[in-house]
């Protein structure tokens, strides 16, 4: 019968079909590994771009952030250029890295940014709005795009196109509950492969996985946050604040990078406490707790270390960009009108801080907190109101 298949036309079907079953899988059982958002970020874009996965040349992914109504960019993977992405395609080719290697090597120690991936970390695009372009319509709609050379056109005003410059691409959402989570884009921008319909079908099986991993993602960090919270200040309690100084200190030792803890102590508390109360005594370590999460940066960890005192784990900074941080903190503490403090010795509230650094000073994370607990009772010693760095 004419317009009938071919054996080997079913057969290239069959066996097209079961590597596309093979990568869906694989790409699945590694979003079940982790619970981390950075992680399942990571494997999402990986399955997208590995050759053993999807194949894209680059993939970026876009989170919606319901509460400030914005589309965020959260993480792009793929070479800055040609030359960029021969060298990288060359090592992963030598290492013969599939998508396992790939996933362990970013777990064990997470992988220099590109110039691409923190230009889409700085996106921010607004959502129910006219200059929301492609990523709003596609939150909005709901719907897949693929945009070709002609299509593309349209857009070549939207700050994702101008920041691509790309010809061609694909636009997928990622929903959860039917609810539209986030955006991958993706494209192959270097070899110009073209787009057809069965990638536009895989990308899309692997959005509808990916929206569910990232919303489950989102829940486990509540329960972390709720779990591990300071029920007072909101902060960070003891704890955990234990456990991220491990973890960091791990990180900045696989990394060879640096590691500040700060130690925050409020001067003559107890005189507050015993004069006016504990109630009033708790109001002022709320406050405190807001201007220390509020004046911090966001890569910081603020905690609250027990009683009337607070850590701040700083990682990537230099000792002596530490020292500046911590000593802004002071000032703006002295300069913030609490209420009541004209009963303390100085008529206003005060902390005493105190640093130390890895590698600078400390190899563990016992000794980071001993030594900058010393330097807190150096900044004691010399008349409160003070910041001390601990010199070895």
């Amino acid at each position: 019968m004419e317009g009938a298949k071919k054996p080997e036309e079913y057969q290239n079907e069959l066996e097209r079909a079961q590597r596309e079953l093979s990568i869906l899988y694989e790409i699945s059982n590694a979003m079940r590994t982790t619970l981390k958002l950075d992680e399942i970020l990571y494997i999402i874009l990986t399955g997208v771009t590995a050759h053993t996965g999807l194949g894209f040349n680059r993939a970026m992914l876009f989170l919606v952030n319901d509460k400030e109504n914005i589309i965020e960019g959260k993480m792009g993977i793929g070479p800055d250029n040609g030359e960029d992405a021969n060298h990288i395609w060359k090592h992963i080719e030598h290492h013969k890295m599939d998508m396992d290697d790939l996933i362990s090597a970013y777990q064990k120690s997470s992988p220099q940014e590109s110039t691409f991936n923190q230009e889409i970390k700085l996106l921010k695009i607004p959502l129910h709005d006219t200059r929301g372009g492609l990523l709003a319509l596609t939150v909005l709609e709901g719907m897949p795009l693929h945009l070709t050379k002609e299509s593309i056109v349209s857009y070549q005003s939207d700050t994702v196109i101008k920041l691509l410059k790309t010809d061609e691409l694909a636009v997928v959402p990622l929903k959860a509950k039917d609810r539209v989570n986030g955006i991958i884009i993706a494209d192959n921008f270097i070899t110009k492969k073209p787009i057809d319909k069965n990638d536009m079908r895989m990308l899309i099986m692997l959005a509808n996985q990916a929206g569910l991993a990232i919303d489950n993602s989102h829940l486990y960090e509540k329960t972390v946050v709720r779990a591990h919270s300071d029920s007072l200040t909101e902060l960070w309690n003891h704890g955990y604040f234990r456990y991220l100084l491990q973890e960091e200190l791990e990180k900045a030792k696989a990394t060879r990078g640096r590691l500040s803890l700060i130690m925050i102590d409020i001067d003559d508390f107890k005189i507050y406490n015993d004069t006016l109360g504990h109630q009033a005594g708790d109001k002022i370590l709320k406050e405190l707790a807001g201007l220390l999460k509020s004046h911090s940066r966001k890569m910081d960890f603020v905690c609250r270390y027990g009683g009337e005192e607070f850590a701040i784990i700083v990682p990537e900074s230099q000792r002596n960009e530490v020292y500046l941080i911590a000593e802004r903190l002071r000032q703006d503490i002295e300069k913030h009108s609490f209420l009541h403090e004209e009963i303390l010795p100085n008529k206003k509230l005060t902390v005493s801080i105190g640093l130390a650094s890895f590698p600078d000073n400390a190899s563990s994370a016992a000794e980071l907190i001993f030594l900058s607990d010393q330097a807190l009772y150096q900044a004691k010693d010399q008349g409160k109101n003070k910041t001390c760095c601990y010199i070895s």
